[in-house]
């Protein structure tokens, strides 16, 4: 697609097409060589040759050759776009709580569920960011490094269970955990996000330890209490063995989520259903905005060479037309 012309006052002599066609007709309505008959009673209802028709092609391919040849002088151009992108990602790590309250049901289907479905639609929202997934229960461990393999992050989140770790809520370890992933990042944001439904009942790091220490590491802790409520369908095991779920009361320690996120210069968020927790997540994503500097480049590339082409073609064909069909007595 020609989008320039680089000499574009050479257009200027396209005017000189409207002057031979002017000059042609001229010389046409002067006639051509003559010769003295008696009389063209004979011919003159004898049909017309093929020659007859295609006696101004000639000139039309020779008025083409020359504005094809204009048309090369002025250089037309076509643009094609360079863009050096460069990036000042977030470095973000996922801290799942996995415990088995993660499968009530007041979130549909399942807290953990509904969890890992929204927090994946924010992984893929990341663009140009690093990100890693911690799980935590009884005990904590990194599922997923940093890395921006987003696709593989996604892949190790969906597989998440309960059955993956002993059960119970190690809140601080989680977050140690995740402090310990961003530890050594050259990031200018670091963020954990934590979820969790429950109170701190395990590990051996308080939740307020592994907080100062995030803090002093210039780390912001976004904590997302999930959970409806009042009470929830609870998993419950009956006397049967069989897995059960039985309605009980809903416990999570606001106060203390509250308290890491304000250490940490985070915020606190209570997500009740599906939908709060989709917009908790969407705020988070709009808050923490990943800086992006594109640079613009237009690059021209010359595009004259079929004007030249096709202007020898027509010049080829005028010739043969005109010296060997369409030859005349001079």
């Amino acid at each position: 697609m020609i989008v320039r012309f680089a000499n574009p006052h050479m257009l200027y002599l396209l005017l000189v097409l409207p002057l031979m066609a002017a000059g042609y007709i001229y010389k046409c309505r002067q006639g051509g060589a003559a010769m003295l008959v008696s009389t063209v009673d004979g011919v003159a209802g004898a049909p017309r040759s093929v020659r007859y028709y295609l006696r101004h092609v000639p000139f039309m391919l020779q008025a083409l050759a020359v504005a094809l040849l204009i048309v090369a002088l002025a250089r037309p151009q076509s643009a094609s776009d360079n863009q050096s992108v460069s990036t000042e990602g977030v470095d973000i790590v996922l801290a799942l709580d996995i415990s088995t309250t993660m499968e009530a049901r007041d979130l549909r289907p399942n807290r953990l569920e509904a969890a890992k479905e929204v927090a994946s639609k924010f992984v893929m929202d990341r663009k140009g960011d690093r990100m890693a997934l911690v799980l935590f229960a009884g005990e904590s461990f990194t599922q997923v490094p940093l890395t921006t393999d987003r696709m593989t992050l996604i892949n190790m989140l969906s597989q998440a269970t309960p059955m993956m770790v002993d059960d119970g809520t190690a809140i601080g370890s989680g977050i140690a955990t995740a402090v310990n992933r961003l530890r050594g990042s050259d990031a200018k944001s670091k963020v954990i996000v934590l979820l969790t439904d429950g109170e701190n009942n395990s590990g051996s790091i308080t939740p307020l330890m592994a907080a100062e220490a995030a803090a002093a590491l210039g780390i912001k802790i976004y904590a997302i209490g999930v959970g409806s409520k009042g009470t929830a369908p609870m998993p419950a095991i009956d006397p049967w063995g069989r897995k059960t779920f039985v309605q009980a009361p809903v416990r999570i320690d606001e106060e203390l989520l509250r308290r890491i996120a304000d250490m940490t210069g985070g915020l606190y968020y209570r997500a009740t259903d599906k939908e709060s927790l989709s917009d908790i997540y969407d705020r988070i994503n709009s808050m923490e905005k990943t800086k992006i500097d594109v640079e613009e480049q237009i690059v021209y590339g010359e595009r004259y060479y079929p004007f030249v082409l096709w202007a020898v073609v027509a010049l080829i064909a005028m010739l043969l037309l005109r010296h060997l069909y369409l030859r005349q007595i001079p």
